[in-house]
Order: C-alpha cells, then structure tokens, then sequence
C-alpha cells in the first residue's frame, strides 16, 4: 500500500496507494477514502485529473500550518507522459479548507523519464535568497529495468501557499552521475528551525548492484535554490552535481541476496514466500533537528546483517552538520536488533521529538513471527549509538502475505501540537493472502499513551562517577550537546578569599573522566554565575553572566563572556548584566530559543542580603540584554529553574 500519513493540530491524514483519508485525532473518520482521480481531478488535461498510479506522499507544514498531498500520474509506461501531482491546502483544514492544486512534469527536457519513489520536505531557512522550498526527488526510469538518474526539485513555497505558481526549479543527475546511489533524500523541517540562509541538505546511501557488497559511504549534497534568479541554483558539485561530502558511517550491507540483487528475503511464519526489503536505500524521512545551536540530521535504511543469512536490523544515524557543515563521520550510529532477538526489522521511519528523543517504527516478522508493527526509541540522555527504551509492540499481524512485494515505506512523525507524541503508519496482514491492511498508532514517552515501550532496567541506575580536579562550591554546571561533555564553570575551592577557581573544568561521559581545560577567566568573580549554551553565527558557545568572588563586603559583576569548548577560548561579551550593579548576583536561569533569562537574584548588600523580582532575557546576536515587563510574585534569590 506504500502507506504513508502525517499528523497535524487537530487532523491525521491518511494515503496509500489508491486513495487519501483523513481522520481527526481520536480516529474518526473525517473525509474518504477519497481516489487521487477525484481529488486532482480539476487538473484537466494532464494526468493528474484520470490515470493517478500511486506513490503518494503527505507532508504536514508546521510552519504555515498547512498540508501537501502528492502520488504521480501516467497514462502508460514506457510512455511520454509522466506527472507529479501536488496539492497544497489552502488553510489549516484538510477537511473543508480547500486546496490549491497543480501538475507539474517530472523532467521537461526527458518527457520519456518516469519519476518513481518520490519523496518530499519542507524546508524554510529564509535568508537571501530566500531558502524556502517544499524539495522533491524521484528516481528516473525509461523502461521497467531502464535506470536514468535522479531528479531533485525545488518548488517555490512561499508562492505555492498563496495559490501561485510552482515555480519549478530542478536538476536531472544522470545514472552516471549518481554512480552507486539513487532515492536521495531531502531533509525535512518539523520542529526546529535551521539558521537564515541555511542550504537545503540532501543524503543518500551508497547501493552497489552487487548483493553483498560492503557499503560505507552516506553521499551528502547541499541545494541551494534561488527563485529570484534561477539560474544561480546550485545542487552538488560541478556540472553533474557531486557530493559535497562523502560522510563515512559503519559497513553494511544493502538487504539483497544473489543471484542477482535480490531483495525479497525477510521471511513469515506459515509459508515459504519471502517479503520484499526495499533495502538498496535510505528510508523516508530524514529529519533536520536544531537543538541550542547544534545541527543534526537523522536517518534510518536497512542493513543485512551475517550476509546473505540475515536478520535484517534497522540502522540509524546522527549526523552532526553544525555550521552547514557535513561530518567526516557519524554523531550516532547503531544496527537495531533488539538485543538480537532474531526477529528482520525493515521498513523503517524516524522521527525526533523537540527535545531532543527519538522514535523509529519499522516493520517486523521472521520464520516463525507473522509480519508485525513495532517501535523502538531513546531520550536524549541515554547512552550514545543505543535505543536504550526498548521496543515496544504497536500491532502484532495475525496471517502472513502470499506476494512478495511489501509497501515501499512507512512514515513516524512528531505531533508538533504538543511535541511529545509520535504518531506511526505501516502496513499488516489479517488473513492470509494479498489483502492488506494499515494500523495507525501514537504513544510518548511521558505516560498516558498505548503502547507503552518497553523499558531497559538496566539504564535506570545510577553510579559514582570520577571525582572532579577539585573539590568545590559555587560552581555552574552546563551541558555542551556539540561534543556530548559537560562543563563545570566557575566556582571557588573553599569559602577564603583567593579560592576562586581560574579555568573550566570538562566532563567526558565516555571516559568518566575529567580535565582542567587551559583556557583562564577574564577574573576572579566567577561564584554564583548564570551560565547556559547559545549560538552566535552558528558556533554554539557556553555564556556566563555575573558572580562575585570571596571579600567583604560581597562584590559583583555583571560581566559577561563565553567560552568555546571546541577551540577553548574565552572570549569577553560587551554587554553586562544590567541587574548587578556591585552587589547582585544571579538568580535562577535557564535558556529558550537560544536567549539566556534569568529569573530574581539574590542583592548582597540591602537589608542584610535579600532577593529580587526582575526578568532578564539575553540574546546572543547581538549581544544584548531586556528587562521583561513581568516580574517574579515575590522576590526570590536562588532558584532552581529549567525549562520544559
């Protein structure tokens, strides 16, 4: 069926190969099923409006809380005449909302070439120009075994969500331009947004056409589009649009047997029929996510593990492209067995919640298991390269499938309504033979979902970690995500004077082990500082703000500076603290949207030492702090603060 589906504040939209339908979030049936004939049916004249053949794709745009609904359209293959038909809503309902529709041609200079297995993102990153564009690619085919490329488009969002026009801009990659890839993937932007002016990302894994070949390279591509003066586009690398970096991720092995490149060999219970992996490519989607400045990109495909004996296990990434910059090698990184429990997971989608957790549903099943939905997850604290939550079962499949091909995809997103629930769509079978049937599922991390993933007791413990340089006080805290170590800022060795503490000191979880960094202080009022992690230019940086040193009576500053774990430098911000005067230190604090607040504070000096009730917010380009109109109910100095 190909199933596929997105989750938006109050619909879930539904489409397979044959029709769409949408739902609201509790499962009613709202509209549908609803043939792609009917729905594109006023593009006259093309395709669209009679001979839809499937491949759909539904995209939620969180952004302009819109929706995409697209599948290709021909009359015939081979042929002359193959089309891409989009939608894109006209308000935020799907239902009674309205849609502006259009027809586009896969590849004008080749009316011949087919464009399967597209795949689309969002992606809105502004600048000038204006990197704004809903991205599409598909695989090109002029004949059933006639591989000719890839295509990567970029459609004019901003016009299209007016109902204007499409504004196409593309590049066709031939089958020797793209070598030993094909089904590349542009990066979607569901909960964070990239820096201004940040170029769209494009992945795509290397597929030999020999079974059992080793694979390591994940070939990266920026596309920079320009709708102002198209001819300033640019995708990859030269005329046939290279790789602008080849990252280097652990072997595998593309989920093919030979003879030939064979891909139908996950096994069911009850039969000797074999299903089909689609396991030559990177599955659908790749997620961008920016969390405090530090970039990444997630992704998932099969990996054939024991060639040719199998299971297949799910293989995920992190890709840290901080500063628009493609890694040497992955963040994370791990094949997904289940601790191998022998059963073949394919089919694989991922998705990553605001904060950081992450999901992937896939599909399972094995000699002696009928084809099933499961997931499996981690929070952003666990261990590196591990789905540490376990796996969770959304729908165990009672019958086996007598055909071979299985759907091409399934789809996992995050509700951006509420940021913490993950929504899945796959395919399963009730009764043995070629009828199949799609489940829908949602669940989270926090409670109140079914089914509830299955936690690994092993991570829930704690243990003494090494001692730090120094025993101390006064200190701050602060995790750096770029290089996953933690940081204690500041800080005094005893309550003399003259203890203050005159270098960072760095946490490395890997080893358990800690270092006095070279870097020095720009002073010694370094006790009771407010410290957090902002980006400036795309560098994320630890800040720290006021704090005082031992003498009497207590004197503060509201000097401000920031420190680059990275390069360790420290750096002075011109732009104090405008609260602390000679005798306020900080009170609570905490970072949102890469802005520093900080919440009361604690004045040395009146009345004997007493709190304050002011808000502070720091932004880091440019450097500069506001006084919030609100203040604290009641005065208030040390404050445990966070942000959730």
């Amino acid at each position: 069926p190909d199933s596929d589906g997105d989750v938006g504040p109050n619909h879930y939209v539904e489409a397979v190969n044959e029709s769409i339908k949408i739902f609201d979030k509790n499962g009613n049936t709202l509209s549908g099923p609803t043939s792609y004939n009917s729905f594109f049916a006023g593009l006259t004249g093309t395709p669209c409006a009679n001979a839809n053949d499937g491949d759909p794709f539904v995209l939620y745009d969180p952004v302009a809380n819109r929706w995409l609904i697209s599948d290709f359209a021909f009359p015939s293959f081979p042929g002359t005449s193959f089309y891409q038909c989009i939608a894109v809503s006209q308000t935020p309902d799907p239902v009674a909302g309205g849609w502006f529709l259009y027809a586009l041609q896969v590849d004008p200079a080749n009316p011949t070439f087919l464009g399967d297995y597209p795949k689309f993102a969002m992606w809105n990153a502004g600048g000038s120009p204006a990197q704004n564009a809903y991205f599409f690619t598909v695989n090109l085919f002029s004949g059933p075994t006639t591989f000719n490329g890839v295509r990567a488009v970029a459609l004019d969002r901003a016009s299209m969500l007016a109902g204007g026009p499409a504004n196409a801009i593309g590049f066709t990659l031939s089958a020797t331009d793209v070598l030993l890839s094909y089904s590349f993937l542009a990066a979607n932007q569901r909960t964070d947004s990239p820096p201004a002016g940040r170029n769209e990302m494009v992945l795509a894994i290397n597929s030999s056409a020999l079974a059992g070949d080793p694979e390591i390279l994940v070939h990266a591509r920026f596309f920079h589009v320009d709708f102002v003066t198209p001819a300033n586009s640019v995708f990859g690398v030269g005329p046939t649009h290279q790789p602008n970096a080849e990252i280097t991720v652990n072997t595998f092995v593309n989920a093919a047997v030979s003879p030939g490149f064979n891909t139908n060999i996950v096994p069911q219970q009850g039969t000797t029929v074999k299903l089909d992996t689609v396991g030559d490519r990177m599955k659908v989607p790749v997620v961008y996510q920016n969390r405090a400045g530090v970039e990444s990109l997630w992704a998932t495909h099969e990996n054939l593990l024991n060639y040719p004996n199998g299971p297949v296990a799910v293989r995920w990434y992190q890709f840290n492209v901080t500063g628009g910059v493609f890694p040497p090698i992955a963040t994370q990184q791990q094949d997904w067995t289940n601790g191998n429990d022998g059963l073949w997971r394919w089919n694989s989608s991922i998705a990553v919640d605001p904060n950081g957790n992450t999901v992937i549903g896939y599909s399972t099943s094995s000699a002696s298991a009928f084809p099933g939905i499961r997931y499996a997850g981690r929070l952003v604290t666990d261990p590196p390269n591990n789905l540490s939550q376990g796996e969770g079962t959304m729908f165990n499949g009672t019958a086996s499938q007598t055909g071979s091909r299985w759907g091409d995809y399934s789809m996992t997103t995050v509700d951006t309504a509420n940021g913490t629930d993950f929504w899945h769509v796959n395919e399963y079978l009730a009764t043995t033979g070629t009828s199949w049937h799609t489940r829908i599922g949602k669940f989270n991390f926090v409670g109140g979902a079914s089914p509830t993933p299955t936690a690994t007791p092993a991570m829930c413990t704690w243990g003494a970690g090494a001692a730090m340089p120094s025993v101390g006080v006064r200190e701050v805290g602060v995790y750096f995500p770029a290089n996953g170590k933690f940081y204690a800022m500041g800080g005094r060795s005893s309550d003399l004077a003259g203890n203050e503490f005159t270098h960072p000191f760095e946490y490395t979880p890997a080893s358990n082990s800690w270092v006095t960094k070279a870097a020095t202080y720009p002073d010694n009022l370094v006790n009771n500082m407010a410290c957090g992690v902002l980006t400036d230019a795309g560098t994320p940086y630890i800040y720290c703000a006021g704090g005082s040193f031992v003498v009497t009576p207590t004197v503060t500053t509201g000097r401000v500076f920031r420190y680059n774990p990275v390069t360790d430098t420290i750096s002075p911000v011109a732009a104090p603290w405008p609260a602390a005067g000679t005798t306020v230190l900080p009170g609570g604090f905490t970072v949102l949207s890469n802005k520093l607040y900080i919440l009361g504070g604690f004045d040395t000096a009146t009345n004997g030492g007493q709190g304050t009730n002011q808000i502070w917010e720091f932004t880091p380009s440019p450097a500069a702090w506001v006084q919030k109109p609100t203040v604290l109910p009641v005065p208030l100095g040390y404050i445990p603060t966070t942000t959730i």
